[in-house]
């Protein structure tokens, strides 16, 4: 008779969050959440303004320093957007509020905003001349805080189970 190895079970918390359903978002359209779906465009538009920012700055050709004030604007205006959706979560559940993860994600995302409308103030007279160093190293920092915001939003979506289609345990497909 072969026994079966001891294997620890895969949620090693005893507590109830981790087990059950999750929260839906409340801005969704058949249960599918639209921050999720709206955040890629924001990161995409002002994490890119870095590389753009570098190839100015090793090329000085101003076709790149043009690139990023497109790319910052169009970050600003899509972060907006998402942060709208965000905020409708963030206020009605209670769940996000409850983690400190929730506070990191949406404060960390409003600076990022700030300081990405900064940049963009910076260039807008002369692109070329506020690359370097300002424009450079504050797409530096915003792109470093989207990845750590990313990271807590991530923890609300797949540790604390926010904003996800909840099927509880009588549900039948």
């Amino acid at each position: 008779m072969t026994q079966t190895p001891n294997i620890p079970p895969i949620i090693e918390s005893d507590d109830k969050e981790y087990r059950d359903s999750g929260v839906p978002s409340t801005v969704a359209i058949a249960g599918h959440p639209f921050h999720p779906l709206l955040v890629t465009f924001p990161i995409a538009f002002l994490t890119a303004a870095l590389p753009t920012d570098l190839a100015y700055w090793f090329t000085e050709d101003a076709f790149w320093a043009k690139v990023s004030v497109w790319l910052i604007g169009a970050g600003i205006v899509t972060g907006l957007i998402a942060a709208v959706t965000g905020l409708l979560d963030f206020l009605r559940i209670e769940r996000v509020r409850q983690h400190s993860a929730g506070w990191l994600h949406m404060s960390g995302n409003v600076v990022a905003l700030l300081l990405s409308s900064v940049n963009l103030a910076v260039r807008l007279a002369d692109p070329a001349a506020a690359v370097v160093p300002i424009g450079l190293i504050l797409s530096a920092i915003v792109a470093t805080l989207l990845g750590v915001t990313g990271w807590y939003g991530a923890e609300l979506i797949y540790r604390h189970k926010v904003a996800v289609i909840g099927y509880g345990p009588n549900h039948r497909p």
